[in-house]
């Protein structure tokens, strides 16, 4: 499956660089939806945030579905939605709707 994302890489602009990597869903970087709902688990290394984010409509069907998501770096989904930037100095633990 190849995925058409909504913004080109021309369009990503260097917001919050150096903050690693995170899971986000096609509904953000695919379909153009905001951010809403997003938590932040303990990350295994120093490459990953720990951040995962959502439109907050994915059920569990979609989720099962691993191309339905992916990794992205997190100033990518910061592009998406400029919305998420206040908190992702957020302790691991947080979780925001």
């Amino acid at each position: 499956m190849h995925k058409i994302f909504k913004l080109k890489p021309d369009q990503i602009a260097p917001i919050a660089l150096g903050r690693g990597g995170c899971l986000s869903t096609d509904r953000i970087v695919v379909d153009g939806e905001p951010v809403r709902y997003m938590y932040r688990e303990a990350h295994i290394n120093s490459q990953n945030s720990g951040w995962r984010f959502f439109a907050g409509d994915e059920n569990d069907a979609y989720m099962a579905d691993a191309q339905r998501h992916g990794i992205y770096d997190v100033n990518t989904v910061v592009n998406y939605d400029s919305g998420v930037l206040p908190y992702l100095d957020a302790p691991f633990g947080s979780r925001y709707e």
